[in-house]
């Protein structure tokens, strides 16, 4: 008689690969755009010794045999990636395997995809070919990143699109709809695509890409003027620094001497250090500007914000782009909320950078995945973001509590004390002989500019509750307003420092799964702190709070002779 085994119990495995689920390769195209791309990068050095007659063997060869060499690199690199890259889409996961000298194998479940990306440089559109990032809650801090199929064709990659995002009858676990849009129902038709108040209409007679799925709804498309609230920043003196230095060696090269070229332009002795100084701060502001506002039209060119039908209800899709196109897919059932930041030396334009607060996109890419806008009006930023979240309660438009005096008496006194900080230690410095004792009056200087920060960052300070959504906002050198859905928060923390405490003051900390983490609301008056974080999550604090009479203000339980501390909400 046989023994039994726990392994008979166990269901039989399903076959693997499934049917129609076989392994694939990337695009072979991308063998020849690589090809291409060897070729040119070659083109340069060729040039400068066959035409210009350039002796090989010359310093100013380098920069060009440096272009050549990681062109040439590159195009093996890639070479080598598609030889040993296979992927594939199951009902279940999405499968990617890797690796030359180190195998990876890496794999993401359908129902967890936060996000697909779809992105194309030139020579990507030249060859048909489309970049795939498909995010899955992936964390930059741990070293992850989404998981990336370059290149695949343009009919593979809006099939895949298609299956992963688009509405589907395959088997997807339900999720939350969203409160303020639900699934739309399924009709025999397209769905309509009405478009927001001021958001223009499509030109007659031009020619769209092929559409999908029709958008339920047009938030915002793509405003030649916003090109001035995007080309004012210290980007623009590091794109100036990067362009010309890269331009010097590249004429060297061909043996011009670019430096010989602008000391000639003008009298440089006669007009003196500051008067250099001055023409080359303008010029660098000028061409930095003139090269941001075109860096916004190619990167910004034909934007548009819409919502579309997903899988499990509706997906914030943006498209950009005029030689870079990328398409950006996000699942509306996680987004918890929205953030508006304001950064300090540009507000008096009243410019506002526009991101969402949802579970599985990072916020520390490059690519930016979770803004939803360009840099614009503030004003246009409220509009969205309250059309995204819920056009009825639009709490962006809600009236914030001021924070009381005690809150600015705080900031005042951190101000004052880092400026004496600062005066001692350069009076220690011009004592023993390092400084000289002129270098006082830079601490002279920072009281006063502190005192003004201190008063900046008070003003910014605001939080109300609106609806089902809590906003808060604070910041000194970026104003960030934060509105977050009451139901999202999953932990609340009270915290007071010595200096707080006697002062009368709290900050509260309300935490989600999504954005960054946890976002804070400093300084409020120590009652109504509590209120607060009790109406911040419904329900989540009720087994922490006391209050045995009627009309008597719940407070959280201290244990008798237990010193006074910090309160802190459950952690779920």
């Amino acid at each position: 008689m046989t023994g039994h085994r726990p392994e008979d119990d166990a269901p039989p495995p399903p076959p693997y690969p499934l049917p129609g689920d076989a392994w694939q390769r990337l695009s072979a195209r991308v063998i020849w755009v690589d090809l291409a791309r060897s070729v040119l990068s070659l083109l340069p050095a060729v040039l400068a010794v066959a035409v210009v007659g350039v002796d090989p063997g010359a310093g100013e060869m380098w920069p060009l045999i440096g272009i050549a060499a990681a062109g040439v690199l590159g195009a093996l690199a890639d070479a080598l990636r598609w030889v040993f890259t296979r992927y594939r889409i199951t009902a279940s996961h999405v499968e990617l395997r890797t690796g030359v000298l180190v195998r990876v194998r890496r794999s993401i479940q359908r129902d967890r995809i936060r996000s697909v990306d779809i992105e194309a440089k030139p020579h990507h559109r030249l060859a048909g070919l489309r970049v795939m990032k498909i995010g899955a809650g992936q964390q930059a801090a741990a070293g992850d990143s989404a998981l990336s199929l370059d290149a695949v064709d343009t009919a593979a990659a809006r099939a895949l699109h298609d299956r992963l995002i688009a509405p589907t009858h395959e088997a997807h676990p339900p999720h939350e709809a969203h409160p303020a849009h639900p699934a739309p129902p399924a009709t025999s038709g397209p769905p309509a695509a009405p478009v927001a108040p001021g958001v223009p209409a499509p030109a007659r007679g031009s020619r769209a890409a092929p559409e999908r799925a029709a958008p339920l709804r047009v938030f915002a498309r793509f405003e030649p003027r916003w090109v001035v609230y995007n080309m004012f920043n210290a980007w623009a003196y590091v794109l100036v620094l990067g362009v010309g230095w890269g331009g010097y060696w590249l004429l060297s090269g061909f043996g011009v001497d670019a430096a010989a070229f602008v000391s000639g332009l003008l009298d440089w002795r006669s007009i003196g250090w500051a008067g250099t100084a001055a023409i080359g701060f303008l010029t660098a502001s000028v061409l930095g500007a003139a090269g941001l506002a075109v860096t916004y039209a190619v990167e910004y060119g034909k934007f548009e914000l819409a919502r579309v039908p997903g899988p499990d209800g509706t997906v914030l899709r943006t498209r950009q782009g005029l030689l870079t196109t990328r398409e950006v897919s996000r699942d509306e059932n996680r987004v918890r909320g929205v953030q508006i930041s304001e950064p300090v030396l540009w507000r008096w334009l009243g410019v506002a950078d526009t991101s969402l607060v949802t579970t599985g996109l990072s916020l520390w890419s490059m690519s930016q995945p979770a803004a939803i806008l360009p840099r614009g009006p503030v004003a246009v930023a409220r509009r969205v973001a309250s059309d995204v979240l819920d056009p009825e309660e639009r709490p962006l438009h809600a009236d914030l509590a001021a924070h009381p005096r005690a809150a600015l008496r705080r900031r005042l006194w951190w101000a004052t004390t880092t400026a004496a900080t600062v005066a001692l230690a350069l009076g220690w410095l011009a004592v023993t002989g390092v400084l000289p004792y002129a270098a006082l009056w830079a601490a002279a200087a920072l009281w006063p500019c502190a005192l003004g920060a201190a008063l900046v960052a008070y003003r910014a300070l605001g939080h109300t509750v609106s609806g089902s959504y809590l906003v808060t906002r604070s910041g000194l050198l970026s104003r960030s307003t934060t509105v977050l859905r009451r139901s999202a928060v999953s932990t609340v923390v009270i915290r007071e420092s010595l200096l707080q405490r006697r002062l009368g003051l709290r900050s509260v900390s309300t935490m989600t799964a999504a954005g960054y983490g946890g976002y804070d609301t400093p300084d409020l008056d120590a009652r109504a702190s509590l209120d607060f974080a009790v109406r911040a999550a419904p329900g989540l604090l009720d087994p922490f709070l006391t209050g045995t009479e009627e009309g008597t203000p719940p407070d959280f339980p201290v244990e008798e002779g237990a010193p006074p501390g910090p309160s802190t909400g459950p952690v779920r």
